[in-house]
């Protein structure tokens, strides 16, 4: 139902049933509506065929999107926030989601780039996270290794990344917010030992 609903299908659609309209007006001699359905429905139809051909679907969303929406509307969410909201809508003209980022990050294979199946919202001690889930078959499981300490800091400030292989070619990225500093000022919250 959701690929019946993208942007491609509803043009592709609206084209061919201006062009059906037009066919079958011309048929019976009604030229004022052929004309309009003919000139209009087929560019129509050939440029929603153009779109399907480039479609990226939406990452599959496992958090319900009423959720957790306090924590993700917090002002130090919106790196985030805005990688969801980009993650989970249609993309035309790219092999994968993320692919500018992953390019930059040096974990991009052109024969077969990773690609974004799922994402899932996490609530992190009080903070606002992500989990990726990514079929990763062209780029080893090594190389998100060595870049681990840099995904975080990629993707926003103040964020960390942690890495699970959840199966041969499958990874989980968990961005989480970096836990905050302890204030070395601060008075040790345990208990004083009682002098003999």
């Amino acid at each position: 139902m959701q690929a019946f609903l993208s942007p491609g299908s509803l043009v592709t659609v609206a084209g061919a049933v201006l062009t059906v309209i037009g066919s079958i007006a011309y048929a019976t001699d009604s030229p004022n509506i052929s004309l309009a359905g003919v000139f209009y429905g087929v560019p129509i139809l050939l440029g929603g065929l153009a779109l399907k051909s480039s479609e990226l679907p939406p990452a599959e969303r496992l958090t319900p999107a009423a959720q957790l929406r306090e924590l993700r509307q917090l002002p130090e969410s919106e790196p985030l926030r805005k990688l969801l909201g980009d993650v989970t809508r249609w993309r035309y003209g790219q092999k994968a989601h993320l692919e500018s980022s992953l390019e930059a990050l040096k974990l991009w294979d052109e024969d077969a780039p990773p690609q974004l199946v799922a994402i899932e919202e996490l609530d992190h001690g009080g903070g606002y996270g992500l989990r990726l889930s990514i079929d990763c078959h062209g780029v080893a499981f090594e190389r998100w290794q060595d870049r681990l300490e840099r995904l975080g800091r990629f993707f926003g400030p103040g964020l960390t990344a942690e890495l699970h292989q959840a199966a041969p070619g499958r990874l989980q990225l968990s961005l989480l917010p970096a836990p905050a500093p302890s204030d070395p000022s601060a008075p040790d919250p345990s208990p004083a030992a009682p002098v003999p």
